[in-house]
């Protein structure tokens, strides 16, 4: 082939390169078909090819800088020009031997040698055919081979699926060109000129993005086809990446196009703000160090802002950290740091207070002007971490409110009822998205001094979950030897809050955690007996409803006996928040009559009570009669106060086998089993038959199954039902008890005492069975609550039935035998 059949194009090529100038041939059907009736030499000089592979028809510069590469292309091109081309196995090898090289590559002419400056030279080859090497004659002074020809298998002219698989890797080519900034448009001209299918395939799998490997696997198939198929399968994969990449590079443009074009408009409105008065970044600053001048900070406190002024001032505006840092910054501001309210320890206003915002409480009212005492008489504000515990509605939270008001400090509350995460309390660390101070610091942000009164509702209520335990978190706030220095996570600094009074609430303690519990001074607080929720209701409830509504007392009044109907038949609570409710809509239905100007009572009377608020639904928490063996009045504990619950106890014949029903706990099932196998134990202290024992089963239910009941004080009382049912002997009248009981036969003391008795109250019980120890119990209760009660104090079970069943035989009592 002459070099006047060679077309040149500069800078053409599928791959991406610089702007240096390549030869590229453009081969005819004639210049190919003279090609391939080439008479290939018997033996060749071989040239190992580190990163590249020749295809037949394709030209190609490679830069020789091995001593035996240069004297081989120097031999060569004094001779005929005619060397052969292979790929090497490992390109990193300096000296390849025969093992080294791949066995099949190109004939290739050398069309012209360049010497470079550094010594290397580079050549300019010319694919022709395929060859094999049969074997290598000589690796010195480089290595020399026999060759033989690779035939190649071509597809029949008429063969219109090759000729489909060539216009796609025509168009595909074009496509790859377009997509590509590195390849010049003028490239899409070589492509469409190239007549010849076959250097069509060859020309574009030599400039395709593949590696050594790849190429090499191409140029080894001998079947045209297949060969045309599998660079169409690689242009795919190519066009493919091209596009992704492009449209990455197109989002990249338009995020960073975006940024300049905001950075540039906010220089534009800091330049407007100046020009109209506003407040440029320079004045906020200004702004914050003046601020800084007056806070009351110690060294350290003062040290650490002006480190952080300084980080914020280095910062760009337009930074995300930038609002981070002045969100931290004005937080440092704004807290009130040794800022605090002077106390007023006038403790007989304290009292007036106390006693105008709650009535009854006169334990917990006394107990806080303890605490007031003391804080006057040390007068260095550290106070004590009380928790108020209690059934709801009875004042815990207003009590603290109170307190405020009566020394003079500022109030603040946070509710903890499901607080799962630790960071509520400390906060997050300022590097967080979104970060944010603890609700602890919050709150005394809000307080604007930092001795105010500090509720923290509903501690019992905590939640632990993966996100941390908030109950350990309080440890350090409540810890009267700690929270001088509280560390919040987004302040990083230790705040003082030993001058902060915390009260806690809460309606039990057996879910505080003992360590926190350990922390505070726990005051008891007890539910209202009926006359004070009378009180209460008269004197607090009615006239801040009838306020909430838009009337006066010249509108509706409610007297003193209408008052005790609410409470008795419609609430049955150890608060009034019920009350409360009751008492609203009863005020209501006034205000409805008012509006619409209809006649009513404005004086309140018992039926206008049952027409508003409808029967009585809480009539039957009253004790009831004797005339049935096996039934005793029991008094429990619940979390909304004292209750009373009714022992019911049945017999049938059988073998002897205990059932309980009444969605009872394992402690109380527990003390029903105690009570049976005592019974059994000591049958002729009771005058019982053990042998008539084992043949009757026993029934033991306490009604209301819907409510889950647990717990040891029911103990005296299923042992009562069930000696009153195997006697059929009437229990007293009038008659309840509460106390545990062993196998030994002991009674052993139980809790909620106050709250039992005011349950027995309501429940018009005229005697009480309790164990002797809980004597000191009743001593603490108000004498006034204790009106038309006797108790009767015991330390056996035999006491229990001595007192507890009468001498008289029940209505249609049965024979038991």
């Amino acid at each position: 082939m002459s070099n006047q059949k060679i077309i040149t194009f500069d800078s053409l090529s599928l791959q991406e390169f610089d702007s240096e100038a390549e030869l590229i041939p453009l081969l005819t059907p004639e210049d190919e078909e003279e090609m391939t009736n080439e008479e290939l030499p018997g033996s060749l000089p071989i040239l190992p090819l580190r990163n590249t592979v020749l295809f037949p028809g394709v030209v190609i510069p490679i830069t020789a800088g091995r001593d035996k590469s240069i004297k081989l292309i120097n031999e060569a091109y004094a001779g005929n020009k005619i060397i052969g081309v292979v790929a090497q196995k490992n390109e990193e090898e300096e000296d390849p031997t025969k093992n080294d090289i791949h066995h099949v590559g190109t004939v290739a002419r050398i069309l012209r040698v360049l010497k470079m400056p550094d010594g290397n030279i580079t050549v300019i080859l010319q694919g022709k055919k395929r060859f094999e090497i049969d074997s290598v004659i000589s690796e010195t002074p480089y290595i020399t081979a026999t060759i033989k020809e690779v035939p190649e298998k071509r597809p029949k002219k008429n063969d219109k699926e090759f000729s489909t698989i060539v216009d796609s890797i025509k168009e595909l080519a074009i496509e790859i060109i377009r997509e590509s900034p590195n390849i010049p448009t003028e490239a899409t001209f070589a492509i469409k000129n190239i007549e010849s299918q076959s250097f069509l395939i060859n020309f574009v799998s030599s400039n395709m993005n593949l590696s050594v490997e790849e190429k090499q696997n191409l140029l080894m198939m001998h079947i045209l086809k297949e060969r045309a198929l599998e660079t169409l399968r690689y242009m795919n994969v190519e066009l493919q990446k091209l596009e992704l990449k492009n449209d990455i590079q197109s989002k990249v443009r338009f995020d960073l196009d975006q940024q300049q074009r905001e950075y540039f408009l906010h220089q534009q409105m800091k330049t407007i703000q100046e020009e109209l008065g506003g407040v440029s970044n320079e004045q906020e600053f200004e702004e914050m160090r003046q601020r800084a001048k007056t806070q009351k900070w110690d060294d350290k406190t003062q040290k650490h802002f002006e480190k952080e002024f300084s980080k914020m001032q280095r910062m760009n505006p337009q930074a995300p950290d930038f609002g981070i840092q002045r969100n931290y910054l004005d937080l440092f501001l704004d807290l009130p740091w040794n800022k605090y309210s002077k106390d007023n320890f006038d403790l007989k206003h304290a009292q007036k207070i106390l006693d105008r915002d709650h009535f009854g409480l006169e334990d917990v009212k006394k107990r806080m002007i303890e605490h007031l005492a003391v804080l006057k008489l040390r007068n260095d504000m550290k106070s004590p971490i009380i928790c108020l515990t209690g059934p709801p509605g009875v004042g815990k939270t207003s009590i603290g409110k109170s307190v405020a008001q009566a020394l003079g400090r500022e109030y603040v509350r946070i509710s903890l009822g499901g607080l799962r995460d630790e960071a509520e309390i400390r906060g997050h660390r300022k590097t967080y998205i979104g970060a944010m101070p603890g609700r602890i610091i919050q709150s005394i942000k809000k307080a604007t001094t930092s001795n105010p009164v500090f509720i923290l509702d509903e501690i019992d209520k905590l939640s632990v979950s993966n996100q941390g335990d908030p109950s350990s978190a309080l440890l350090e706030v409540l810890d009267p030897e700690q929270n001088n220095s509280f560390y919040d996570n987004f302040l990083e600094m230790g705040y003082d809050l030993s001058k902060v009074m915390f009260i806690a609430t809460s309606n039990s303690m057996s879910t505080i955690q003992p360590a926190l519990r350990d922390r505070m001074e726990v005051i008891q607080m007890t539910g209202y007996t009926t006359e004070e929720k009378v009180e209460i209701a008269r004197q607090h409830l009615f006239p801040k409803q009838l306020k909430e509504h838009g009337l006066t007392t010249k509108n509706l009044t409610i007297g003193k006996k209408q008052f005790e109907k609410i409470v008795e038949g419609y609430t049955r609570e150890s608060g009034v928040r019920s009350l409360e409710q009751k008492i609203a809509q009863v005020i209501r239905n006034a205000a409805k009559s008012v509006a619409m100007e209809e006649e009513y009572n404005k004086k309140v009377t018992d039926e206008d009570i049952v027409k508003i608020l409808g029967a009585p639904k809480l009539e039957r928490d009253k004790s009831e009669g004797n005339d049935v063996a096996g039934v005793v009045t029991g008094l429990a504990w619940t979390s909304v106060g004292g209750d009373i619950l009714f022992i019911e106890s049945l017999i049938s014949k059988g073998k002897g086998i205990l059932t309980l029903t009444g969605n009872l706990g394992t402690v109380m099932k527990e003390s029903a089993t105690i009570a049976l196998e005592y019974i059994k134990a000591n049958a002729e202290i009771f005058e019982l038959n053990p042998d008539v024992i084992s043949k009757y089963n026993i029934h033991l239910h306490v009604p209301e199954g819907a409510t889950p009941k647990d717990g040891p004080s029911a103990g005296i009382a299923m042992l009562t039902s069930m000696v009153s049912l195997f006697t059929q002997r009437k229990i007293k009248k009038g008659l309840a008890m509460t106390g545990e009981i062993t196998l030994r036969g002991k009674v052993l003391p139980v809790g909620g005492i106050k709250e039992k008795i005011l349950a027995a109250k309501r429940a018009n019980i005229k005697e009480i069975i309790l164990c002797q120890e809980n004597k000191s119990d009743i001593e603490e209760i108000k004498s006034d609550y204790l009106e038309g009660l006797t108790f009767h104090y015991v330390k056996e079970m035999s006491e229990v039935i001595a007192l507890a069943l009468t001498n008289e035989k029940v209505k249609n009592a049965k024979i038991i035998d």
